[in-house]
């Protein structure tokens, strides 16, 4: 084969892995992120459920109540400047 096949082969293949790796991560992604706008919707009860979900699944203890407070203040901060 010449350079140039070569080149275009790598470059097709490297295209085809990028754009699969990218569907199968929207595909085993689904329902496990919660938005901004979905959190400033939730009351404090939900709210703290999912900061105690998000912290249990990084391998995290049950949150004390300081650390949940501190964790909605954080993310209502980071909602308000990100957006």
């Amino acid at each position: 084969m010449t350079r140039a096949k070569v080149v275009l082969l790598t470059a097709v293949s490297a295209i085809a892995v990028l754009s699969g790796c990218s569907q199968v991560a929207e595909v085993t992604n689904k329902g496990g992120e919660t938005t901004c706008g979905d959190f400033a919707g939730f009351d404090e009860k939900k709210q703290n459920e999912t900061i105690t979900k998000m912290l249990t699944d990084e391998g995290k203890n049950e949150p004390a109540n300081a650390e949940l407070t501190g964790t909605r203040l954080s993310i209502t901060t980071y909602c308000q400047v990100a957006g």
